[in-house]
């Protein structure tokens, strides 16, 4: 089972740009998603993740978590998934609002907001492919406008050869604007393609699936 990957027919404009037959989407709930456990596995015991309604509608962030082993301990608001999960001393907090960053968490002192947006992973159709490359700057600018005031900021996207190829291009100006970028696999791994200097020292000692 893939907890974060979600199969789709294409519509008959696009059945022959994704490999397989089906479309792979990478939905931007399960990359705030996959972010948030990397937060986790580098030494955060709580993460924030905050959701619009469209993206509770397009993919179950309730049950994504239940399937990584996480609990919903306290509900909050009206959605099914809005509420604390637990997974022994690590704790996930969906809750839908704007203005505070996708995802967000504090490590060591250190505060985290990453912006992320998804799309289809197997795609080689040109909207599509454009759409993602889109994302990965929509997610740069949002974190642009932020005061950034003693946070890391982190662009997080799916990884795809042209979100790859953007973000290596990119890598050297978001740095000097102090933002990072990360991509995030079909099986929710991260990779950093942009990591600032304080990023490569928290890194120290963690696994590569980590990177």
């Amino acid at each position: 089972m893939n907890a974060f990957i979600t199969v789709c027919e294409p519509p008959e404009k696009r059945a022959a740009h994704c490999t397989g037959g089906k479309e792979r989407h990478l939905t931007e709930a399960a990359v705030m998603i996959a972010f948030a456990m990397y937060l986790l596995d580098i030494g955060a015991a709580e993460v924030e993740i905050h959701p619009d309604g469209e993206h509770g509608k397009r993919y179950d962030i309730r049950a994504c978590l239940e399937s990584l082993g996480f609990t919903l301990t306290a509900s909050h608001g009206t959605t099914r998934y809005g509420g604390v999960y637990r997974r022994g001393h690590h704790a996930v907090s969906v809750s839908p609002r704007s203005g505070f960053g996708d995802v967000v968490a504090k490590i060591g002192g250190n505060a985290f907001v990453a912006e992320c947006k998804g799309g289809i992973t197997n795609t080689d159709h040109a909207g599509q492919v454009a759409r993602l490359r889109r994302g990965l700057c929509e997610a740069v600018g949002q974190l642009m406008v932020r005061p950034a005031v003693g946070e890391r900021n982190i662009a997080v996207v799916p990884e795809t050869p042209a979100t790859k190829k953007l973000a290596e291009r990119m890598r050297h100006r978001t740095l000097a604007a102090g933002i990072e970028i990360a991509l995030v696999d079909e099986r929710g791994r991260v990779e950093f393609i942009a990591r600032s200097e304080a990023a490569r020292a928290l890194k120290h000692g963690h696994s590569a699936d980590a990177s």
